[in-house]
């Protein structure tokens, strides 16, 4: 789901709510489309508006390999693989929401300053924010670790802040996987634009990764690809890590058996539950589903200004704590529209990729147990994938993210030889 906190176990509030995170996800239901188009900020375009239309390109941060080393080792993030310098360009550019209608989103396009003219291309989706300043294109903290690490590596590294965060209108969908596949695939058409612009041109060959929330879009927009989705663009690669791929059978269960811990716990449900709420009218007033006194201010909470720390402690201390007894059964036990949500988040696995598939998960996960990870493995094979899940050991969220980065990197190095 997100990015955590800094440490997951010791600094549990800070970085376990601030940057790794994956819990519930949502597609749309069969009745919901998150079609193509959209809206502009910025530099007006003169042509009709196109999904992928690159609206603005800024600077926003340059780094030479010593420093992006030594960014990466301050996070305690191996750095064997950087063998240039960086520099990254925030985009605007034209996409839809969940409804279709048009929007923008922005994201960080990051590319190697050194290496091939003709460069391929990698997107990286982030995990659970809830703070729109912690997105790629404006927060220069872990957020940017797989873009700083694949650009280094030489490759352009495509990362969209999804929609409602960075400098995107609106709010963001949390877990809503349809838009964020969409805003995904608009970010690698405005990024072709953008790095030709630059006098970098892209290949058309793309290495997919993501953590947390993003490794369930990066499986849904692996699927996309193989099925079409930006049209030029290949799937070379796909290497996500620490993803909620199986909601209903996993991630929600571990709500309530002491698999996911109650800090991280807490924070995706009430962000979940709200966020999906205006999408699919799972509630009429938070008081049927947030106990006094949060039912007052959770909604408030998940608007995009509010940091992680500020959103967990205006939080009580568990699930049970937050939610009425009446829908903590019907977690439990979801049906109807809470059922049809969860289960339109659990297909992202069910596809035949033809591209080498490696997986990255924690042992010792208490975001995004490690058993979503191998159901998709297992779904993914079934199909006649060539999927390998790599068992980081005694982990934790963050920590299976810290590890796998790197490796990621290597691995999309062995597929390009």
């Amino acid at each position: 789901m997100r990015e955590n906190t800094h440490k997951h176990q010791e600094n549990h509030t800070s970085w376990t709510v601030r940057r790794g995170l994956a819990a519930t996800a949502a597609l749309l239901l069969a009745g919901l489309a998150a079609a193509p188009a959209v809206a502009a900020t910025h530099t007006r375009e003169t042509t009709a508006p196109r999904r992928g239309t690159l609206v603005s390109l800024t600077p926003v941060v340059s780094r030479d390999a010593t420093g992006v080393r030594t960014f990466l080792a301050g996070r305690n993030i191996a750095t064997d693989t950087v063998r240039y310098g960086v520099t990254g360009y925030r985009l605007t550019y034209r996409t839809v929401d969940p409804y279709g209608k048009p929007t923008t989103a922005t994201g960080l396009l990051t590319l190697p300053a050194g290496g091939a003219h003709r460069l391929d291309l990698v997107s990286d989706t982030h995990g659970t924010m809830v703070y729109r300043g912690d997105a790629p294109s404006v927060g220069d903290d872990f957020g940017r670790v797989p873009s700083y690490l694949n650009a280094s590596a030489g490759r352009a590294v495509a990362a969209p802040d999804y929609l409602g965060l960075g400098e995107g209108p609106g709010r963001h969908p949390y877990m809503d996987t349809r838009s964020s596949v969409t805003a995904s695939v608009d970010m690698l058409r405005a990024a072709r634009t953008a790095a030709a612009r630059l006098g970098r041109p892209l290949s058309g060959d793309v290495y997919v990764t993501g953590f947390s929330q993003g490794g369930q879009v990066a499986m849904a927009l692996g699927r996309a690809l193989r099925q079409g989705a930006g049209q030029t663009f290949r799937l070379k690669a796909l290497a996500p890590v620490s993803g909620p791929y199986d909601i209903e059978g996993q991630e929600v269960p571990a709500l309530f058996d002491g698999r996911v811990n109650d800090t991280s716990g807490v924070l995706y449900t009430a962000y979940w539950l709200v966020a999906q709420n205006r999408l699919h009218h799972l509630y009429d007033k938070p008081s049927e589903v947030f106990r006094a006194p949060y039912a007052n201010r959770v909604e408030a909470l998940f608007d995009g200004t509010h940091a992680d720390e500020d959103v967990v402690k205006a939080l009580p201390p568990s699930v049970s704590e937050l939610l009425t007894p009446a829908f903590h059964e019907r977690m439990r036990h979801p049906s109807g529209v809470l059922r049809a949500v969860m289960r339109a988040a659990d297909g992202t696995c069910d596809w035949k990729p033809e591209a080498p598939v490696r997986l990255y998960a924690g042992a010792a996960d208490t975001d995004v147990p490690i058993g979503n990870a191998r159901n998709c493995a297992a779904g993914l094979t079934g199909h006649g994938g060539r999927v390998r899940l790599v068992n980081q050991g005694q982990v934790d969220h963050f920590g299976s993210f810290a590890v796998s980065a790197p490796q990621v990197v290597r691995f999309f190095d062995t597929v390009r030889r």
